[in-house]
């Protein structure tokens, strides 16, 4: 048995119900998660080992790489920038970064860049990983792409590129790095252990992870027996030129060690944010209301930033999906604490998210990277959440 550290206040004991059974029944070896209500922790929870090949136990303290979760963070920082005048969310982005407004993208506006209806999922041309980690060549390359398909017709998960691209527009807008900017604004004033572009000190405090391959590749079998409703997702996986392939061979070589010291300590604000569940909640917090004096947007700007902007299947994910302005929006498949929540996932299971209508802030990371129908320890947290909140 995992021994299950932490703190759970009275009345949320089905969290860390839920949080025991990932382990014992759904395949999690080092984790943590964390609720926050009206501006307090909740839940504090962490357990298993953060070390699989070495047996280093995961602590309070141990830090993890969430992925995709980390566009949440990176949005917020956008919105903080809208907040201050600093820039208009619904004008072009070439007003900020005159380089991009070549083929066909002059009149693209900040938004779609964060509700990924800019059409720029790939680059016909992938740029060398270590030029993409100098960030200036990625950027580059970015702004002279033509888009794959005619700008706000459509949306498609910009699963690397976003980072860069509303990265480059924070970096343009604040003169500062993006990582830098979210370190200042947000991590600092709220105590947050979280970082995009990790400090070469805080290496030794990263969970190690594992990537459990499925037990059926469905790419490989014959198309008749593929289960009729993944028949089209399978196909994109199948064709090497889809946008779901070409949305991750953004750099030579693709594949990216996001384990290695080099990667985490690069700033990719689409995908390298590495942190503490305790920090993911303890943002989305701060989004909501205030968390020890901290409020990171006022209400006005906050429901902007989460109002609706596309919804409907994806070009990239070839399933139904949800943004605002950045954030991922409940669906079936996500459904978060309710109809009101917003937030982001990361590939393997990570997630966090607010609700405004619960008050409610949550932050799960984990280590062992599943991901797909079968991986539902994200979704039994969340469930075990929302019958805590009934």
């Amino acid at each position: 048995m995992t021994t299950i550290e932490g703190e759970v206040a009275a009345g949320f004991e089905p969290v860390r119900e839920a949080f025991a059974a990932n382990f014992s029944e759904h395949g999690d070896i080092g984790a943590a998660v964390c609720v926050y209500q009206y501006g307090r922790p909740v839940v504090d929870l962490w357990g298993g080992v953060a070390g699989p090949k070495t047996g280093r136990p995961w602590t309070r303290d141990t830090l993890q790489l969430v992925y995709s979760a980390t566009k949440g963070a990176t949005a917020t920082a956008t919105h903080m920038l809208a907040e201050r005048g600093a820039l208009d969310l619904d004008a072009p982005v070439a007003k900020y970064w005159p380089e991009f407004a070549v083929n066909g993208k002059a009149d693209i506006p900040v938004r779609w860049l964060l509700s990924h209806q800019a059409g720029l999922i790939t680059l016909d041309q992938p740029v060398p990983l270590n030029e993409a980690l100098a960030w200036h060549p990625m950027a580059a390359a970015l702004a002279a792409q033509r888009p794959q398909w005619t700008p706000g017709t459509a949306h498609g998960y910009h699963g690397r590129t976003w980072g860069w691209l509303v990265g480059e527009v924070i970096r343009r807008v604040s003169g500062r790095m993006p990582g830098r900017f979210f370190a200042d604004e947000i991590a600092a004033p709220l105590g947050l252990d979280f970082f995009i572009g990790l400090p070469a000190d805080q290496h030794g405090r990263v969970s190690r992870m594992v990537y459990q391959r499925p037990a059926v590749d469905l790419t490989t079998v014959p198309a008749e027996s593929v289960p009729e409703e993944l028949r089209e997702l399978v196909a994109a996986w199948r064709d090497p030129n889809s946008f779901s392939n070409r949305a991750y061979a953004v750099t030579d070589p693709p594949e990216i060690d996001f384990d290695s010291s080099e990667i985490q300590a690069a700033e990719l604000p689409a995908s390298n944010g590495v942190g503490t569940a305790r920090a993911l909640a303890r943002m989305y917090a701060a989004l909501i209301g205030e968390v020890d004096g901290v409020r990171l947007l006022t209400p006005g700007t906050l429901s902007s930033a989460i109002a609706e902007q596309v919804r409907g299947v994806d070009q990239v994910m070839v399933t139904p999906s949800r943004f605002s302005s950045g954030y991922m929006l409940p669906t079936e498949a996500n459904t978060m604490a309710g109809p009101h929540s917003f937030g982001h996932t990361g590939r393997g299971g990570s997630l966090g998210f607010a609700d405004p209508e619960h008050g409610v802030a949550f932050g799960y990371v984990m280590n062992h990277i599943i991901g797909g129908p079968d991986d539902v320890r994200a979704t039994s947290l969340v469930e075990a959440l929302r019958t805590s909140l009934q």
